[in-house]
This record gives C-alpha cells, sequence and structure tokens, in this order.
C-alpha cells in the first residue's frame, strides 16, 4: 500500500488495481452507562476493539458487495496527540487488508463543521465510495449531512455521534457519561464535602465531551463538592497552564483538577509547581507524561480513557458490512477501561513519546512502534 496527501486535506491509501438539540444531561443515560461500565465484554479476548458490551447485532446482507471496496473516511480532524494516534490506527489497520481495500480515501475537516459538510456531500456525491465513516467534528451541525448520506450507501459513525439512528452502527467506548462517571465518583471519593473543584474542558457542543461534564457534574453536586469554574482551553497546553494560574492568582483553592481529556493534565500541574503549590487529586487520560508524571510524583489520580483502538474497529466493521455480515448495533459499545494506581507501571513505555494513547491497541498493527513515534 502507499500513501497519497493531497493538498485539499485528502489522503488517500490505495492498492494496486432535521436536527434536534440533544440532552446531555439524562439520568437515564448516565445510569445505563454507568451499569456498561460493569458489564463482561463479549468478543475475542485481549482484542477490546472487536468487543462489544451487550446490545443487538444488525443484519447486513442488503450491503454485500463482490470484490475489493473503496472505504471513504469523513474525520473531523487531526487536531490533537489523541487524534493523531487514532489516525495512525485506522491507516495501519486498512493495511491489514489489502486483499480487501482497493482504496482508502479520507478527508479531513480540520475541526471545521461546514468544510465535513462539505467533505461528506463530496464524498457521497462521488460515486466511488462503498461505505462511509464519519466521525463528527461537532454532533448537531453533522446530523443532516450523515442522514442525506444514509440514504446513498451504508454509513457507519464512530467517535462523536450525530442525532440521527441512520447509520448501519454507531461504534463508540461506554461513552462520555461513563468517562464522566469513572473521573467523577475518583474526585468524589478522594476530597470532602465543601471542596473546591476546577473543571477544564475542551470544546462546547460535542456529544462525547459535554456528556463527560455532566456525568461529572451530578456527581460532584451529589457529593456536596463546590465546582470553582468550568473553563474551556481548546486542548491547548499554554492556555490550560494560564488559566490554572489565573485561579490559584485569584487566591482560589483547588483541591482537585477534573478535566473531560488530559492531553494537557501536566500543563495544568506545572501551574501548582510554578506557585509552590502541593499537587490537586487529577483526572487526566492514558497519555504517557501525564502517566510518566503521576508514578513520578505520586500523584492521588486516575486515568479515564476514551480508547484510541476505537480507531480500528471502523475499518473492521466496513468490511463485515460490505461481506454481508452481522455487525453489534446499532450502537456498537466497546470497553472503556480506566488506568488506576495499581495498574500504572504496566501502561508506562518508555519507547513511546509523550503524546503517546497507552491504549491504543496498536502493538500488533504495521509499524509499530515507529508509526506512532516510538523507539524499538
Amino acid at each position: 500500500m502507499r500513501y497519497k496527501t493531497i493538498l485539499t486535506g485528502m489522503l488517500m491509501l490505495t492498492t494496486a488495481g432535521a436536527v434536534c438539540a440533544q440532552d446531555f444531561n439524562d439520568p437515564a443515560e448516565f445510569k445505563r452507562q454507568r451499569d456498561l461500565l460493569s458489564m463482561t465484554a463479549e468478543g475475542p479476548e485481549g482484542q477490546p476493539w472487536v468487543q462489544h458490551l451487550g446490545g443487538g447485532m444488525v443484519e447486513t446482507a442488503k450491503y454485500k458487495k463482490e470484490g475489493a471496496h473503496t472505504i471513504c473516511f469523513s474525520n473531523a480532524g487531526i487536531f490533537n496527540p489523541w487524534r493523531v494516534v487514532g489516525m495512525n490506527n485506522l491507516t495501519a489497520e486498512a493495511e491489514l487488508h489489502k486483499d480487501k481495500i482497493k482504496e482508502l480515501v479520507v478527508l479531513d475537516a480540520e475541526g471545521k463543521d461546514d468544510k465535513q459538510i462539505s467533505d461528506i456531500q463530496s464524498l457521497v456525491s462521488g460515486g466511488k465510495c462503498d461505505v462511509l465513516i464519519v466521525s463528527p467534528n461537532t454532533t448537531a451541525a453533522l446530523t443532516p449531512a450523515v442522514e442525506a448520506a444514509c440514504d446513498k450507501l451504508p454509513v457507519i459513525v464512530f467517535d462523536r455521534g450525530v442525532n440521527t439512528k441512520c447509520p448501519v452502527t454507531y461504534i463508540h467506548p461506554v461513552g462520555g457519561y461513563g468517562f464522566g462517571i469513572t473521573s467523577g465518583d475518583f474526585i468524589a471519593g478522594k476530597l470532602k464535602k465543601g471542596e473546591n473543584v476546577l473543571a477544564l474542558r475542551i470544546v462546547p457542543g460535542v456529544d462525547v465531551l459535554e456528556t463527560r461534564y455532566s456525568a461529572a457534574k451530578r456527581i460532584f453536586d451529589e457529593a456536596g463538592l463546590n465546582v470553582i469554574g468550568s473553563e474551556f482551553t481548546g486542548s491547548d497546553r499554554a492556555k490550560t497552564k494560564a488559566v490554572v494560574e489565573d485561579y490559584i492568582n485569584r487566591g482560589e483553592k483547588i483541591d482537585a483538577v477534573w478535566m473531560d481529556a488530559g492531553d494537557t493534565a501536566t500543563a495544568a500541574l506545572e501551574a501548582f509547581e510554578d506557585a509552590g503549590l502541593p499537587y490537586p487529586v487529577i483526572s487526566g487520560e492514558d497519555q504517557q507524561d501525564f502517566l510518566r508524571k503521576w508514578q513520578k510524583e505520586k500523584l492521588v489520580a486516575i486515568g479515564p480513557s476514551y480508547p484510541t483502538y476505537q480507531w480500528r474497529t471502523p475499518i473492521i466493521a466496513a468490511l463485515d458490512i460490505l461481506d454481508g455480515t452481522s455487525v453489534p448495533g446499532p450502537e456498537w459499545n466497546l470497553p472503556q477501561p480506566a488506568i488506576t494506581e495499581d495498574t500504572l507501571a504496566s501502561f508506562i513505555d518508555e519507547r513511546m513519546p509523550a503524546l503517546h494513547y497507552s491504549l491504543c491497541g496498536c502493538q500488533d498493527l504495521p509499524g509499530y512502534p515507529g508509526r506512532w513515534g516510538g523507539k524499538k
């Protein structure tokens, strides 16, 4: 296989030859995801990217096509380290199926709703796609484009959701509520009633991020904790540190830092170091720099995850659908583990770069570890 990058934002991998508002504070979904967190997954042991938690199966016989296929992917963008790791997973997974994939076409929306809407329209109208994979930039804005695509070809949505049931399956780990429950429960269990939590967030309007916060906020309220701020940082390390410094300089006591994504956790901790303050209780993620910091400084911490191994699953699902094989759906719930103090050491890999995500499930993929920036 070879790669070809097009200046318009297209990446190609080839071989020879009506919108409704979404409720981000749903008690029933909160409970469902809490239950999923404790459920035993079905599927091959040691391969969580093809496992599923409960749910049914979707018949796909009507989509069966002979020969090698063109798989098209509309990506929200590659605008943070999590998505870089994920994109490497997706293209490497595709390399495992050279006999079945004629072409993999990827359009990068660069974090822009209008560009992704145009990208989807272009892919669908081009007539070459046998199946369309979508990772939406934001939930409501992309729903009409996904619905229109569903009328033309099988669609798989993953990572972030849309407000429609038309895709063949929606692939994701347990979900935002699950992430917020894991991190919220941990922090609530370490703090006393009346103590303060600073919430650091990425961007508004994305379902899996909004529900992370609503779940954690529900838990903090029930525990009698004070959320002294809820700040968007855009995944920018400098801005994250500046936000925390501002709260410290205003005299706010911060007992815990909760994050809806941990890619800037070490930047938040630097603000406490510079101020000569003890580290707070903190929730990060499965990113190497945070895990190493946690181990070195003996932090009181947890690493909830939204595992990047999920980027392998859409390629596998696309090929199953085009083979007419049933797939989990209409929601394909993948396991969503968390890193704890007891398991921390097993997830630290000094060969891998600081911004690598440990739950990539990529160790058996072509080019590992170099493709992900690692050293042999």
